[in-house]
Protein backbone atom coordinates (compact mmCIF):
# COMPACT_ATOMS: atom_id res chain seq x y z
CA UNK A 1 0.00 0.00 0.00
CA UNK A 2 1.48 3.73 -0.91
CA UNK A 3 2.69 5.25 2.26
CA UNK A 4 0.72 8.52 2.93
CA UNK A 5 0.83 11.56 1.01
CA UNK A 6 1.53 15.21 1.27
CA UNK A 7 -2.13 15.67 0.23
CA UNK A 8 -3.79 13.68 3.16
CA UNK A 9 -1.59 16.51 5.54
CA UNK A 10 -2.43 18.89 3.50
CA UNK A 11 -6.13 17.91 4.02
CA UNK A 12 -6.11 17.61 7.64
CA UNK A 13 -5.20 20.84 8.05
CA UNK A 14 -7.73 22.29 5.57
CA UNK A 15 -10.41 20.80 7.88
CA UNK A 16 -8.83 22.45 11.21
CA UNK A 17 -9.44 25.87 8.89
CA UNK A 18 -12.68 24.43 7.82
CA UNK A 19 -14.08 23.39 11.18
CA UNK A 20 -13.39 27.22 12.39
CA UNK A 21 -15.81 28.29 9.75
CA UNK A 22 -18.38 25.96 10.45
CA UNK A 23 -18.11 24.00 6.65
CA UNK A 24 -17.09 20.97 8.43
CA UNK A 25 -20.84 20.89 9.83
CA UNK A 26 -22.12 21.89 6.91
CA UNK A 27 -20.90 19.08 4.80
CA UNK A 28 -21.48 16.54 7.99
CA UNK A 29 -24.81 18.01 8.09
CA UNK A 30 -25.78 16.61 4.71
CA UNK A 31 -24.17 13.01 4.43
CA UNK A 32 -26.33 12.62 8.04
CA UNK A 33 -29.55 13.85 6.31
CA UNK A 34 -28.75 11.52 3.34
CA UNK A 35 -27.85 8.11 5.82
CA UNK A 36 -30.79 9.37 7.21
CA UNK A 37 -33.10 9.12 4.32
CA UNK A 38 -31.60 5.67 2.69
CA UNK A 39 -30.95 3.74 6.03
CA UNK A 40 -33.43 5.36 8.88
CA UNK A 41 -32.93 7.42 11.99
CA UNK A 42 -31.81 4.73 14.27
CA UNK A 43 -28.17 4.38 14.39
CA UNK A 44 -28.71 0.91 15.77
CA UNK A 45 -29.93 -0.38 12.44
CA UNK A 46 -27.78 2.05 9.90
CA UNK A 47 -24.52 1.70 10.09
CA UNK A 48 -23.80 4.65 8.05
CA UNK A 49 -25.56 7.02 10.37
CA UNK A 50 -23.80 5.62 13.45
CA UNK A 51 -20.40 5.96 11.60
CA UNK A 52 -21.62 9.76 10.99
CA UNK A 53 -23.06 10.40 14.74
CA UNK A 54 -19.69 9.54 15.33
CA UNK A 55 -18.00 11.39 13.28
CA UNK A 56 -19.75 14.53 14.71
CA UNK A 57 -19.05 13.81 18.19
CA UNK A 58 -15.46 13.77 17.34
CA UNK A 59 -15.78 17.34 15.95
CA UNK A 60 -17.86 18.01 18.80
CA UNK A 61 -21.24 19.00 17.12
CA UNK A 62 -24.07 19.90 18.97
CA UNK A 63 -26.63 16.98 18.87
CA UNK A 64 -29.70 19.27 18.10
CA UNK A 65 -27.34 19.91 14.89
CA UNK A 66 -27.16 16.45 14.05
CA UNK A 67 -30.69 15.25 15.41
CA UNK A 68 -32.28 18.19 12.98
CA UNK A 69 -30.68 16.78 10.04
CA UNK A 70 -31.64 13.21 11.23
CA UNK A 71 -35.60 14.16 11.33
CA UNK A 72 -34.93 15.88 7.90
CA UNK A 73 -33.43 12.74 6.71
CA UNK A 74 -36.32 11.09 7.75
CA UNK A 75 -39.38 13.35 6.77
CA UNK A 76 -40.14 14.59 9.92
CA UNK A 77 -38.88 17.64 9.50
CA UNK A 78 -38.80 19.81 5.83
CA UNK A 79 -36.00 19.63 4.28
CA UNK A 80 -33.54 20.08 1.16
CA UNK A 81 -33.20 16.60 -1.12
CA UNK A 82 -29.77 15.72 -1.31
CA UNK A 83 -28.25 13.36 -4.53
CA UNK A 84 -24.73 11.61 -3.64
CA UNK A 85 -22.52 12.24 -7.47
CA UNK A 86 -19.34 10.46 -8.06
CA UNK A 87 -16.69 12.17 -11.01
CA UNK A 88 -13.40 10.60 -11.77
CA UNK A 89 -10.74 12.23 -13.99
CA UNK A 90 -7.13 13.69 -14.14
CA UNK A 91 -5.83 16.63 -13.04
CA UNK A 92 -2.41 18.43 -13.77
CA UNK A 93 0.53 16.05 -14.30
CA UNK A 94 -1.98 13.55 -15.32
CA UNK A 95 -2.95 12.74 -11.63
CA UNK A 96 -5.82 10.72 -10.81
CA UNK A 97 -8.83 12.23 -9.08
CA UNK A 98 -12.11 10.99 -7.47
CA UNK A 99 -14.43 13.41 -5.98
CA UNK A 100 -17.83 12.55 -4.12
CA UNK A 101 -20.38 15.52 -3.67
CA UNK A 102 -23.15 15.30 -2.39
CA UNK A 103 -25.86 18.26 -4.23
CA UNK A 104 -29.63 19.01 -4.53
CA UNK A 105 -28.78 20.15 -7.62
CA UNK A 106 -26.60 17.66 -10.80
CA UNK A 107 -26.37 19.95 -12.98
CA UNK A 108 -24.61 22.63 -11.25
CA UNK A 109 -22.63 20.19 -9.40
CA UNK A 110 -21.22 18.99 -12.47
CA UNK A 111 -21.08 22.84 -14.59
CA UNK A 112 -18.71 24.06 -11.98
CA UNK A 113 -16.99 20.74 -11.40
CA UNK A 114 -15.95 20.59 -15.43
CA UNK A 115 -15.26 24.26 -15.39
CA UNK A 116 -12.38 23.60 -12.66
CA UNK A 117 -11.30 20.89 -15.03
CA UNK A 118 -11.33 22.55 -18.05
CA UNK A 119 -9.49 25.64 -16.28
CA UNK A 120 -7.22 23.57 -14.90
CA UNK A 121 -5.56 21.47 -17.74
CA UNK A 122 -7.36 18.34 -16.55
CA UNK A 123 -9.94 15.69 -18.09
CA UNK A 124 -12.84 14.21 -16.87
CA UNK A 125 -13.54 10.45 -17.27
CA UNK A 126 -16.43 8.40 -17.13
CA UNK A 127 -17.52 6.20 -13.96
CA UNK A 128 -14.45 3.70 -13.05
CA UNK A 129 -12.10 5.84 -15.61
CA UNK A 130 -9.25 5.98 -12.56
CA UNK A 131 -11.21 4.26 -9.66
CA UNK A 132 -9.71 1.00 -10.53
CA UNK A 133 -6.26 2.55 -8.95
CA UNK A 134 -7.91 2.86 -5.61
CA UNK A 135 -8.90 0.40 -2.90
CA UNK A 136 -12.12 1.39 -0.90
CA UNK A 137 -10.92 1.18 2.76
CA UNK A 138 -10.97 2.10 6.38
CA UNK A 139 -8.73 5.28 7.38
CA UNK A 140 -8.68 5.68 11.03
CA UNK A 141 -6.34 9.08 11.67
CA UNK A 142 -5.01 9.05 15.30
CA UNK A 143 -3.56 12.01 16.83
CA UNK A 144 0.51 11.10 16.61
CA UNK A 145 1.00 10.80 20.13
CA UNK A 146 4.24 8.83 22.03
CA UNK A 147 3.10 5.12 20.20
CA UNK A 148 5.47 4.03 17.21
CA UNK A 149 4.07 2.69 14.21
CA UNK A 150 5.20 -0.72 15.41
CA UNK A 151 3.46 -0.16 19.10
CA UNK A 152 0.38 0.72 17.41
CA UNK A 153 0.40 -2.11 14.90
CA UNK A 154 1.09 -4.24 18.48
CA UNK A 155 -2.04 -3.18 19.14
CA UNK A 156 -4.12 -4.47 16.37
CA UNK A 157 -2.99 -7.85 15.60
CA UNK A 158 -6.39 -9.15 15.70
CA UNK A 159 -7.30 -6.84 12.93
CA UNK A 160 -6.34 -7.16 8.77
CA UNK A 161 -4.37 -3.98 8.76
CA UNK A 162 -3.41 -2.56 5.54
CA UNK A 163 -1.05 0.23 6.21
CA UNK A 164 0.08 2.40 9.37
CA UNK A 165 1.51 5.58 8.30
CA UNK A 166 2.78 8.60 10.14
CA UNK A 167 2.35 11.84 8.55
CA UNK A 168 2.89 15.75 10.02
CA UNK A 169 0.26 15.98 12.81
CA UNK A 170 -1.52 12.28 12.66
CA UNK A 171 -0.86 8.64 12.35
CA UNK A 172 -2.77 7.29 9.20
CA UNK A 173 -4.34 3.53 9.90
CA UNK A 174 -5.93 1.93 7.07
CA UNK A 175 -7.85 -1.46 7.70
CA UNK A 176 -10.78 -3.52 5.63
CA UNK A 177 -13.86 -1.57 5.53
CA UNK A 178 -15.88 -3.77 8.06
CA UNK A 179 -12.72 -3.67 10.70
CA UNK A 180 -13.02 0.39 10.44
CA UNK A 181 -15.26 0.73 13.77
CA UNK A 182 -13.50 -2.18 15.88
CA UNK A 183 -10.08 -0.76 14.98
CA UNK A 184 -11.42 2.82 16.41
CA UNK A 185 -12.50 1.30 19.35
CA UNK A 186 -10.12 -0.54 19.98
CA UNK A 187 -7.36 2.59 19.76
CA UNK A 188 -9.70 4.32 21.64
CA UNK A 189 -9.33 2.17 24.50
CA UNK A 190 -5.93 2.39 24.42
CA UNK A 191 -6.13 5.96 25.38
CA UNK A 192 -5.06 7.37 22.10
CA UNK A 193 -7.62 10.44 20.48
CA UNK A 194 -8.97 9.87 17.23
CA UNK A 195 -9.78 12.75 14.72
CA UNK A 196 -11.64 10.75 12.13
CA UNK A 197 -12.80 6.87 11.35
CA UNK A 198 -14.17 6.35 7.89
CA UNK A 199 -14.08 4.85 4.37
CA UNK A 200 -12.15 6.30 1.87
CA UNK A 201 -10.51 5.28 -1.52
CA UNK A 202 -6.78 5.13 -1.03
CA UNK A 203 -4.58 5.07 -3.57
CA UNK A 204 -2.75 1.38 -4.51
CA UNK A 205 0.33 3.39 -5.96
CA UNK A 206 0.82 7.08 -5.80
CA UNK A 207 3.07 9.23 -8.27
CA UNK A 208 5.72 11.79 -7.04
CA UNK A 209 5.82 15.11 -9.17
CA UNK A 210 8.69 17.77 -9.04
CA UNK A 211 8.00 20.76 -7.07
CA UNK A 212 6.47 23.00 -9.04
CA UNK A 213 3.89 20.84 -10.95
CA UNK A 214 3.19 18.83 -7.30
CA UNK A 215 2.17 22.68 -6.66
CA UNK A 216 0.27 23.39 -9.62
CA UNK A 217 -1.84 19.96 -8.55
CA UNK A 218 -2.22 21.24 -5.41
CA UNK A 219 -3.73 24.12 -5.52
CA UNK A 220 -6.20 22.15 -8.16
CA UNK A 221 -7.04 19.73 -6.00
CA UNK A 222 -7.96 22.84 -3.09
CA UNK A 223 -10.13 24.72 -5.78
CA UNK A 224 -12.30 21.37 -6.41
CA UNK A 225 -12.12 21.16 -2.55
CA UNK A 226 -13.68 24.36 -1.88
CA UNK A 227 -16.90 23.84 -4.14
CA UNK A 228 -20.27 23.93 -1.70
CA UNK A 229 -21.05 20.64 -3.12
CA UNK A 230 -17.98 18.59 -2.89
CA UNK A 231 -17.63 16.54 -0.03
CA UNK A 232 -14.49 14.49 -0.83
CA UNK A 233 -11.62 14.49 -2.92
CA UNK A 234 -9.17 11.52 -3.34
CA UNK A 235 -5.85 11.37 -5.24
CA UNK A 236 -3.03 9.00 -6.02
CA UNK A 237 -0.38 12.41 -5.58
CA UNK A 238 2.28 11.20 -3.17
Amino acid sequence: MAGHSKWANIKHRKAAQDAKKGKVFTRLIKEITVAAREGGGDPSGNPRLRTLLEKARLVNMPQENYTRAIKKGTGELPGVHYETQSYEGHGPAGIAIIIETLTDNKNRTAGEIRHLFSRGGGSLGANGSVSWMFSRLGMIKVHNAKHTEDELLEMLLDYDIKDINAGDDLIFVTCEPTSTDLVRKTLEEHGLKIESAELEWVPKEAICLDDEPAEKAIEFLESLEELDDVQNVYTNLG
